[in-house]
């Protein structure tokens, strides 16, 4: 849900930390706001437009663009400023922060069948016992 706002701070970055008259770090920061946009909003989960992109890619696409928001500064020869350096470094690590403290999928028993924490089913006779069902805590 947070990626939205995140994807306005790209966009907004070099308006609001002065180095919107550079054109490589404005460019990068502009393409990375609308490349978080599009991704938050086709993938697979109950907020997004789409619904195109599952889970487990979203989370392989959030790690690369961490690593290359840490690496932009020297991909796109603009490392010598430190507004923009300083910034894609400290966003490129609050988003690999922010990807890792992600519970991606829900809790064991909160999301029902759906992820694995259906109804267990009561051992001992009847139509409905399930002799391979394994309790839980």
């Amino acid at each position: 849900m947070a990626e939205p706002l995140l994807a306005a701070l790209f966009i907004a970055a070099p308006f609001l930390f002065g180095f919107s008259d550079q054109g490589a770090p404005t460019a990068v920061s502009i393409v990375a706001g609308v490349g978080i946009l599009l991704l938050a909003m086709s993938t697979r989960w109950r907020l997004s437009l789409i619904k195109a992109i599952p889970i487990p890619a979203h989370l392989a696409i959030d790690l690369v663009l961490a690593a290359l928001l840490i690496a932009a500064p020297f991909l796109f020869s603009f490392s010598d400023e430190t507004a923009p350096t300083a910034f894609f470094i400290v966003m490129g690590v609050v988003d690999l922060l922010a990807t890792l403290g992600t519970r991606w999928y829900p809790a064991a028993g909160a999301g029902g069948a759906a992820q694995g924490g259906g109804r267990l089913r009561r051992r001992g006779r009847g139509a409905d016992s399930d002799p391979g069902a394994q309790p839980t805590a």
